[in-house]
């Protein structure tokens, strides 16, 4: 007979946390994301007590060395998660996905495992020679994908946390792209950026990069690029409603749209709700 697959991770620790508080294990939610060597997941208030109990678990198990509790969402204009420690004694680590290494803190600055496609498909629409900006850098999320696969002549990174700028200057350096991004600290509005003068622009804001819309429209080069924005909209019209709320903040400040606006879902966002990101090809002003 051939052999049984191994259980995964969970079962097992559930089944370990069964022995020890009974029919309260099976709370313990299946999912969970793993950032290098440290473990998120969500606690529900029933197990909120064995925090710890299950942190070791989830140490043994899978061999980590810091297990975080995800308490919210993300908090301010900083985008900082809210996590509490179960166990270990720091989380800073190296993830490695999609060829790209990156240096994080999951206590610190945010990093979604379900915009894994969305970060690769920047690396993939970027075209050689392209000028490229990315408002909200982050810890590099479309930056360094852009710099290291689509080989664009520069790619402007604007990020504002200082934390996250750190790990952003980090990973450039890491992922050998240096030479291809200038970083700014600063809010991208603030910051000084070359006007009328790029192909496409990332804005990855949620829960909207809207409000963001007329500075990117200022950026582009005049003869149009893309524009690539984040938004959380609610089902079931999501993807429409993603495209014409785009298209309309575009038309409102005189851009013009060069063709119809694509949107794609990035993930689930909660319950009836979706992250969408819409490409848009248009261009400034008819003038």
């Amino acid at each position: 007979m051939p052999a049984r697959p191994p259980r995964p991770p969970v079962e097992r620790i559930r089944d370990r946390l069964a022995r020890e508080i009974g029919d309260r294990a099976r709370d313990l939610p299946r999912g969970y994301q793993r950032l290098g060597d440290v473990v998120l997941l969500r606690l529900p208030v029933s197990l909120e007590a064995h925090g710890r109990r299950i942190g070791e678990l989830f140490q043994e198990e899978l061999h980590v060395h810091t297990v975080l509790a995800l308490e919210g969402g993300y908090e301010g204009e900083l985008r900082h998660p809210r996590t509490r420690r179960l166990v270990g004694e720091g989380s800073e680590t190296v993830h490695q996905e999609e060829g790209v290494r990156w240096h994080l803190d999951p206590a610190e600055v945010m990093f979604a495992s379900g915009n894994r496609l969305e970060r690769r498909r920047a690396g993939a629409v970027v075209r050689p020679g392209e000028r490229v900006a990315d408002l909200f850098a982050g810890i590099g999320y479309f930056t360094v994908h852009a710099a290291k696969f689509g080989r664009p002549e520069r790619v402007e990174a604007v990020e504002k946390n200082p934390r996250a700028y750190a790990f952003l200057l980090r990973n450039l350096e890491e992922n050998g792209v240096q030479d291809r991004v200038r970083p700014h600290l600063g809010d991208n509005r603030e910051v000084e950026l070359p006007l009328a003068s790029f192909d496409r622009i990332f804005l990855g804001l949620l829960p909207s990069a809207i409000p963001f819309v007329p500075r990117a429209l200022g950026l582009l080069a005049p003869q149009g690029g893309w524009l690539h924005v984040h938004l959380v909209v609610s089902a079931p019209r999501a993807l429409e409603e993603a495209s014409e709320r785009v298209g309309g903040a575009i038309r409102a400040e005189g851009g013009i749209l060069l063709a119809e606006p694509i949107p794609r879902v990035v993930k689930p966002y909660g319950p009836s709700r979706s992250h969408v990101v819409v490409d848009a090809r248009a261009r400034p002003s008819a003038s």
